[in-house]
């Protein structure tokens, strides 16, 4: 959880909307579904802390979203052992 002010995806309207789904449209098919964890924990909160400058979470996770196009020859598998590697290596916890 962040321990700024957000705005809850649900209740977002005009730039801050169509930004979560330009965010979201960047990531391969395979992450289409609902997050595994709950949304006040991991990227959901990291994604949540960018609500109140749309601009900056569009282009903060653009180029997170170029690094997961399914145009590379990364599968689903070398994204979860690329970030687990990363999250060992910063100490973090998800």
């Amino acid at each position: 959880m962040t321990w700024i002010k957000t705005i809850v995806p649900d209740d977002s309207d005009g730039p801050l909307k169509a930004a979560l789904a330009a965010q979201r449209a960047l990531y391969p098919k395979e992450y289409a579904g609902p997050p595994a964890q709950p949304a006040s924990a991991g990227a959901n909160s990291i994604i949540a802390s960018h609500s109140l400058i749309p601009a900056a979470l569009e282009h903060a996770f653009s180029a997170y979203g170029a690094l997961m196009s399914p145009d590379l020859p990364l599968e689903r598998r070398h994204h979860e052992m690329i970030a687990t590697v990363v999250s060992v290596t910063n100490r973090c916890r998800y």
